[in-house]
């Protein structure tokens, strides 16, 4: 929502989603009900029931739009540093370090859903699972892109650093051992550009 757009003037569906992926986030997707989000997002339940047929169906539709502004990412390192995955690798490692190190972080809100939503057969889990591998092939494409011998194991190095760092800052806190995910992902890094 741009800041001086009117609550009023945005659709209902978008207020909706926006209301819930920020209560899921800090509250946890079991502890919020429908009410609680029909009441951030300035409605009532009978228009969140007319957009969601289900909380269920709510959650994997905030995961979806969370998982394309994820994807983004890949794009705008491109478009940053046009022909050199080498600079983009590393700007992926200082985009990640700033999720790392954000005081507001609750972790990553996709594992957090995946460990709160464990039946394989919730509509979000699909959702979770896509976009964790996609995640994975475009890191593996990007180390690739950047002439690494391996780059599915730096990948899926960088990749559970980075999952086990956002899990760590819940646990320890930011100044625990997560504090360290810059220095151990260039030592990865710098060990594969040998």
């Amino acid at each position: 929502m741009a800041r001086n757009e009117s609550p009023d003037r945005i659709p209902p569906r978008d207020r909706i989603v926006a209301a819930a992926r920020e209560l899921f986030y800090r509250q946890g997707i079991r502890a919020v009900g429908v009410d609680a989000i029909a009441e951030a997002a300035g409605t009532n339940k009978m228009t969140l029931y007319r957009h969601f047929a289900s909380k269920d169906e709510l959650v994997a539709e905030c995961l979806r739009r969370l998982s394309v502004e994820k994807n983004e990412v890949w794009a705008r390192l491109e478009a940053e540093h046009p022909g050199d995955p080498r600079a983009q690798l590393q700007a992926w490692l200082r985009e990640a370090a700033g999720n790392v190190s954000d005081p507001r972080s609750r972790g990553c809100a996709l594992a957090n859903a995946a460990v709160e939503l464990p039946e394989k057969d919730h509509p979000a889990r699909q959702v979770i699972e896509q976009c964790k591998q996609t995640t994975r092939e475009n890191l593996v494409a990007l180390c690739r892109r950047a002439g690494v011998a391996r780059p599915e194991l730096l990948a899926d190095q960088l990749f559970m650093l980075l999952e086990g760092a956002l899990v760590c800052t819940q646990s320890t806190g930011h100044a625990g051992p997560a504090c360290q995910f810059v220095t151990a992902g260039q030592a990865i890094i710098d060990a594969h550009l040998r």
